[in-house]
């Protein structure tokens, strides 16, 4: 019985070191992750009148030819069209001017404001504890 739980137990311990080598090699050789997301932006453009289903796919369509723009990320509803683009290739104005140039769309950009212009929108306190706790395990692991 004694042979038994001692094998069983090299058995385990084997294994566990076997896990904890992989696990360092893969941390050490792991290569950490490259977001491009402050460079995405959001923008909107607000038109006269609804749009039909036949003026989404047209408007989604010119939208789609101008550099820049996430092709997937076009968003239709009622009167409004959102969308969001790489802001160090093109920014709104320039999307907006050459959308309007491609058909005679009745529509206005969107502007925010003067007093939400310079808001931050990011809900996480970057000084707090958890904050600065997720993101130092994020970078080990990555």
């Amino acid at each position: 019985m004694n042979k038994t739980v001692k094998k069983l137990l090299y058995v385990i311990s084997g294994i566990a070191v076997l896990f904890i080598a992989i696990l360092l090699f893969h941390i050490i050789t792991a290569k950490p992750a490259v977001y491009d997301s402050p460079n995405l932006q959001v923008s909107r453009i607000d038109f006269k009148a609804n749009i039909d289903s036949v003026q989404a796919k047209q408007i989604c369509a010119d939208l789609r030819t101008i550099k820049g723009l996430t092709s997937d990320s076009i968003i239709v509803k009622k009167n409004v069209v959102v969308y969001f683009h790489n802001n160090k290739i093109t920014n709104s104005e320039k999307v907006y001017n050459e959308l309007m140039t491609k058909r005679p769309y009745e529509a206005k950009r969107f502007l925010l404001p003067a007093n939400m212009e310079n808001k931050e929108v990011c809900p996480v306190d970057q000084n707090s504890f958890a904050y600065k706790a997720s993101k130092t395990i994020n970078q080990f692991f990555n």
